[in-house]
């Protein structure tokens, strides 16, 4: 089997498991509130992503390499699995950490509010971000030149572990927490949270408030590994889940509309205070009421 359709086929099976576990535990029927909006702005974009970021990097990407630099196809399919990993590992797991860490900026921000606006964890908020936030990705275009080296079957088996770690930190089912409660496991989970990304950490990541010391939205940017965050000193683990997740400006002003998110600057958004449109910024937190992150 290609190993592009053994991808998709462990990818599927990995959506489902988790959607599986979110309906069993009954987290998703709990503490899931998406809207008309959210399903919109998530179904749309996870669809984009798949039908055209995706496609048009790998197809760009091969067409400039082929160009560039021909003698180059399939030089380095023979290198060693650990040597290809460890590239992917710095071209594009690191590159991601970097990339998300700076669409936390002013000047990038517009295009990553979207996958923090949802009022819920679950695995349909993973690729819940605007259109161009992917186009303009580095990790996406870098991973192409990877696949034209001929890191095929390795590159394969990289992105299916990573987005099971990535589909497994943002899914209502909170995996690692009866573990943290084993004391076997104690040294184990001790590593384990500090090399990849966990729903702990990574719900933190995505809280509403800083205040009550569980959350950390200016941090804990890891996608895959979670050690470049400890590395470069933007870690912060509790083991405990913040009560609230979201943007505090939503709750003030309303939803912004699933396009406006999703295709921003092309269509600006006309609420009252947004970062969706040009002269915009983002809502600066410390003058919230105070009610409005504490109460449950």
């Amino acid at each position: 089997m290609e190993p592009q359709k053994l991808q998709n086929i462990l990818i599927v099976c990995l959506i489902f498991g988790y959607a599986l576990m979110e309906w069993v535990s009954r987290r998703y029927k709990d503490t899931v509130t998406a809207n008309g909006n959210d399903t919109k702005l998530e179904l749309l974009m996870f669809l984009s992503l798949l039908a055209i970021a995706q496609p048009i990097a790998l197809l760009v990407t091969g067409k400039l390499c082929a160009w560039l630099i021909p003698d180059m196809r399939g030089a380095w399919a023979n290198w060693p699995v650990w040597a290809m990993l460890g590239l992917l590992l710095v071209g594009d797991d690191l590159t991601q950490y970097l990339w998300h860490r700076a669409s936390h900026t002013p000047l990038l921000w517009p295009l990553h509010r979207a996958h923090h606006s949802a009022e819920y964890m679950s695995i349909r908020v993973t690729y819940r971000n605007n259109f161009l936030y992917y186009m303009l990705m580095p990790g996406l275009w870098i991973a192409g030149v990877f696949v034209y080296l001929g890191f095929g079957m390795t590159y394969a088996a990289y992105i299916v572990v990573k987005i099971a770690v990535i589909l497994g930190a943002h899914c209502a089912w909170r995996w690692d927490e009866p573990l943290y409660k084993i004391r076997a496991l104690r040294p184990v989970m001790w590593v384990l949270e500090r090399t990849i990304s966990t729903p702990a950490t990574h719900w933190a990541h995505h809280a509403i408030t800083n205040d009550d010391g569980i959350g950390h939205y200016k941090g804990n940017f890891g996608n895959l590994m979670f050690i470049w965050d400890v590395l470069l000193g933007t870690a912060h683990i509790t083991r405990k889940f913040p009560a609230k997740v979201g943007l505090i400006d939503d709750r003030l002003f309303g939803q912004e509309r699933w396009y406006h998110q999703m295709f921003y600057p092309f269509f600006q958004s006309r609420r009252e205070h947004t970062a969706l449109k040009f002269g915009g910024r983002p809502y600066d937190d410390s003058q919230a009421p105070t009610s409005t992150v504490t109460s449950t």
